[in-house]
């Protein structure tokens, strides 16, 4: 796959077969949509292309920066580059762009810049200033600027069962096993290793403190994870704790991994945590000592439930 980050630097070597969207998540229902579209494309002998949007829409034309995400646009990235897809365009979203009247966007984006011969969207999909246009008037301007329109069915969709709502939902109340599902794969955090108090090392259980940058990355539950993640090329499971650390009168919210059999040095390097279960709610205990207790209880439980992998 090749990506574009921006509509004017895409030049199509031919037709092109495209779909829009969000694609937070790159879930299962998504999977089904493009895998529609590389077939769609395979058939008719054009290039599969997704057209797709940061800042997300909400941001810009609601300054909603309390949004959460299912991925930060970089994961997003390379969950489609994994679909199979020839080209990914990633198209800063602007008021201007916002106020595209329906005619606009088919006519200056899609014939112009995508040069496409066929859209395949929802059942669902509007588009255009205020999002007025419906697939039927999609159709219309097919029938004008000569193109195929192609519409997901919904019952297509309602086989899966899944939304990115749904995955929010899970991940929020600790249920990660059906948010993974749901993805078909581990949901996953990215970020850096930065230095924290260093207090589980004096307790046995040194912690890397990971930082993600992106405000907008949904962060689950707070709790204790079982998580695993690659390090030098090997996987390594840990158990994580999202919360403010009560027991030591914590005042932010720190993401922090134990990992279990690995004992390196990883300040300053970014690393992938794929969640793969939630094991219980955090909790505010009366001493370190009773901390420190309730830890070798948790490490006890991450290795039952890695031999069980």
């Amino acid at each position: 796959m090749t990506s574009f980050q921006g509509i004017d630097l895409f030049i199509p070597k031919g037709k092109t077969v495209v779909t829009i969207g969000t694609f937070d998540g790159v879930h299962l229902g998504h999977q089904k949509i493009i895998q529609h579209l590389i077939d769609a494309a395979k058939k008719a002998n054009c290039e599969s292309v997704i057209l797709t949007f940061f800042p997300h829409p909400r941001m810009v034309l609601q300054g909603d920066q309390s949004i959460q995400l299912l991925n930060t646009i970089k994961e997003r990235t390379e969950l489609l580059a994994n679909t199979g897809i020839d080209y990914l365009v990633v198209h800063p979203f602007d008021e201007a762009f916002s106020s595209l009247s329906a005619e606009e966007f088919i006519k200056t984006v899609l014939v112009d810049k995508l040069n496409v011969h066929q859209i395949i969207v929802g059942h669902d999909h509007r588009f255009g200033k205020n999002r007025t246009a419906d697939f039927h008037d999609l159709v219309q301007f097919g029938q004008k600027y000569g193109f195929q329109v192609a519409q997901i069915e919904a019952e297509m969709l309602h086989e899966v069962n899944v939304s990115s709502t749904k995955i929010r939902t899970a991940l929020l109340a600790g249920e990660i096993k059906l948010a993974g599902d749901y993805l078909g794969q581990p949901y996953q955090l990215n970020g850096t290793v930065a230095s924290g108090k260093q207090l589980g090392r004096t307790i046995g259980f040194p912690t890397a403190n990971l930082e993600i940058p992106e405000p907008y990355k949904l962060i689950p539950k707070r709790g204790v994870y079982l998580v695993r993640s690659k390090i030098n090329n090997l996987p390594v499971y840990g158990l994580m704790n999202i919360g403010f650390r009560p027991t030591v009168s914590g005042t932010d919210q720190t993401i922090e991994i134990h990992f279990l059999h690995f004992d390196g040095d990883l300040y300053g390097q970014t690393i992938r945590v794929d969640l793969l279960d939630f094991w219980r709610n955090e909790q505010k205990f009366d001493s370190v000592e009773a901390l420190k207790t309730q830890l070798e209880k948790d490490k006890e439980w991450a290795l039952r439930a890695i031999a069980n992998l």
